[in-house]
């Protein structure tokens, strides 16, 4: 094992906990950091931002996100819920303690170089819609092209493995050439940014997209630990990864919003998008950092619901109103994006503008 192998331990049994320190000790990995509780677990990743993360299944199910980090999950008895949380958790593996302590021994020394300084340089800003039809990929699609136009290096990436529509969004559904995200899936385990780089591609606007495989099939298999690898792998090529997530709330979108230094939920302004927004923020309370979630308006008009409205309900304003535009569907429909000089194009301009402020 590499002596620089840099691990956050994060279990809730003390004495387990020692147990585990002590081998990583003999075993030359360094435990930068402990926690035993899902917050603490957070600010050490966040903090210390390790190269893995070993920790109990019962602190990584509220969602802390591993900031990059190569997650393995450590408990003392199998059972399906641990199995099932480190499977949503993103876990590249599971290990019983004690009997599996060679095989964690050996995971962490096959924890390559390459794997190892992958460590998150980009912002990951997550697009979310609980509601169809209020403009998801709509919203996530023109915000990557106006980073593009800020001389952002940008990827964007299609999170719905079995419904997603980036690619007719882009006007790709049908070219036979095209790689998508389903030609990453046998280097899964030892994914690198040359290999992403080998399947993006390149729009006329010049961000590059990871496309939804064709395939609903091959989609339907993709677990939690795949999109995290895949996010941790575009933010060391990237300045800014836009994830285009599922309105579902399955491992894919688990792993997008987790993943996400931004979170923006796409509104319509329509009784049914509040609610639905609402009902997927009571599911993923304590799994978000509620700082880290943006609300925007998309296709506004004057309508009874107004974009005032959204500080009533969710207790904040909204970060951009996006108006209506009768020639959106019809652009996004043939596969284009609407021009910069268009009223929306400047306003996605602005919230791409702004979104850069937040971190300058």
């Amino acid at each position: 094992m590499k002596a620089s192998t840099r691990v956050v331990l994060g279990l809730d049994e003390r004495e387990v906990a020692e147990e585990v320190m002590h081998f990583l000790d003999r075993d030359g990995a360094r435990v930068v950091g402990t926690a035993e509780d899902p917050r603490q677990l957070h600010a050490a990743v966040q903090q210390l931002e390790p190269d893995a993360v070993i920790a109990s299944p019962r602190l990584v199910r509220s969602g802390p996100s591993m900031n990059g980090s190569v997650l393995l999950t450590l408990d003392t008895a199998e059972s399906v819920r641990s199995l099932r949380a480190s499977i949503d958790a993103g876990a590249r593996g599971f290990y019983l303690w004690p009997g599996d302590r060679e095989r964690l021994s050996e995971s962490l020394a096959t924890l390559s170089l390459a794997e190892a300084s992958v460590v998150g340089t980009g912002r990951a800003i997550a697009v979310y819609s609980a509601r169809g039809g209020s403009g998801g990929t709509f919203v996530a699609t023109h915000l990557a092209a106006a980073f593009a136009r800020r001389d952002t290096e940008c990827v964007l990436i299609d999170f719905d493995p079995l419904f997603g529509d980036v690619a007719a969004a882009l006007g790709r559904s049908n070219a036979e050439e095209t790689r998508s995200m389903a030609d990453v899936v046998p280097v899964a385990d030892e994914l690198t940014p040359q290999h992403l780089e080998e399947v993006l591609w390149r729009h006329p606007e010049g961000f590059r997209a990871l496309l939804g495989p064709i395939d609903p099939v091959t989609g339907d298999e993709l677990d939690g630990a795949f999109f995290s690898s895949v996010v941790r792998v575009a933010r060391s090529s990237c300045e800014v990864a836009v994830l285009s997530a599922p309105r579902h709330l399955g491992g894919a979108t688990r792993v997008a919003l987790k993943e996400a230094d931004r979170t923006l939920f796409v509104l319509s302004l329509d009784v049914f998008s509040f609610r639905d927004a609402q009902r997927a923020l009571a599911v993923l309370e304590g799994e978000l950092d509620p700082e880290a979630i943006g609300f925007l308006v998309n296709r506004a008009q004057r309508t009874e619901v107004t974009a005032r409205d959204v500080e009533r309900v969710f207790g904040r304003a909204p970060i951009a109103v996006i108006p209506f535009d009768r020639k959106a569907a019809e652009a996004q429909d043939r596969g284009r994006l609407l021009p910069r000089r268009s009223r929306l194009g400047r306003a996605f301009d602005r919230l791409a503008a702004d979104l850069t402020e937040e971190v300058s």
